[in-house]
């Protein structure tokens, strides 16, 4: 099917062009959204007419959505999902959810023009691309966690499993620090570690007989 495009459309053509698309795509997305219309006498007479408008219109639009894009530009939103240990959620993140997201920090934006490349499905920061106005986009950070301290965590440029791995290692690092003190205790009276051991299991099987 033969289309006049109202607007600019992406891959498509800018505004003014008579463009080739399949009968569903116009007749489901390009024609309802009234980005387009049917490329036949009537409508390219109708289209030349409003020309003027329809040009004056878009630069009013796009003004506004340069300004917005300012004002998101670098915008982080943190939502939050329950998932696994392994970072995976249950469930994804939709573009409505960003949407919501976006809406909480008093800011507008219509589901449809956030941009997912793929279904969000891990925690962490994902780049989300919103598009404002056919010749503008600009960039978003969801931060997905499952809590507030994780979404601060995961600002701060760690990812769970980071903190996981840091919060194991100080606390194989204190139980080492535990048996150094144990260690040297028992060189000062002159008993080695495995002496102290043995006392202590020692007395726990005394106390287990005496319960007995």
């Amino acid at each position: 099917m033969d289309v006049i495009l109202l607007e600019r459309v992406a891959k498509l053509g800018q505004m003014g062009e008579i463009v080739s698309v399949k009968e569903g795509y116009a007749r489901n997305f390009l024609l309802p959204q009234g980005k387009a219309l049917r490329a036949n006498e009537a409508n390219k007479a109708r289209f030349e007419d409003q020309k003027a408008h329809l040009e004056a219109q878009n630069l009013e639009t796009k003004k506004e959505a340069e300004s917005l894009a300012t004002r998101l530009d670098g915008e982080t939103y943190v939502i939050i999902r329950q998932a696994s240990d392994g970072g995976a959620l249950y469930g994804s993140v939709t573009p409505r959810d960003v949407a919501e997201a976006a809406g909480g920090k008093g800011t507008t934006i219509d589901k449809r023009q956030i941009v997912l490349t793929g279904p969000i499905k891990e925690l962490g920061l994902h780049k989300v691309t919103v598009n404002l106005h056919p010749e503008v986009d600009v960039q978003i950070t969801v931060n997905v966690a499952r809590s507030e301290e994780e979404a601060e965590l995961q600002a701060s440029g760690k990812s769970i499993q980071e903190a996981a791995a840091e919060e194991e290692a100080a606390a194989e690092y204190e139980i080492q620090n535990l048996f150094d003190d144990i260690g040297s205790a028992g060189q000062d009276e002159g008993t080695s570690v495995d002496d102290i051991l043995d006392a202590v299991g020692g007395g726990r099987s005394r106390d287990d007989e005496n319960r007995d």
